[in-house]
């Protein structure tokens, strides 16, 4: 019976070789589908010891020069205002224009 450790060496061996998993079995002696459950074995051990990390994301609001909101007045008159204007100075704004 092989050990934990022979079985981990063996992948990380294999790993390391470049080679198939066939041909590391075939030029050490071992059972190809006794390799393939050590190995899935293995790394549902190191998905599970996988710390998970947060990494801190601030998200800002921001408006690109193509951004605006343009009122057009009789008259010819354009008005242009950042899109993320607030809604109630704008309701100010035209009850002050009519």
């Amino acid at each position: 019976m092989t050990t934990h450790e022979q079985q981990e060496h063996h992948i990380k061996a294999w790993q390391a070789s470049g080679l198939s998993q066939a041909a590391y079995c075939r030029d050490h002696g071992l059972n190809s589908k006794t390799f393939g459950n050590w190995l899935r074995v293995y790394r549902d051990v190191q998905k599970h010891n996988q710390r998970t990390s947060l990494i801190p994301v601030t998200i800002r609001t921001t408006t690109t020069p193509s951004d605006y909101l343009k009122l057009r007045c009789t008259g010819g008159h354009t008005l242009e205002l950042p899109a993320n204007v607030s809604p109630q100075w704008l309701g100010e704004l035209l009850k002050c224009l009519d």
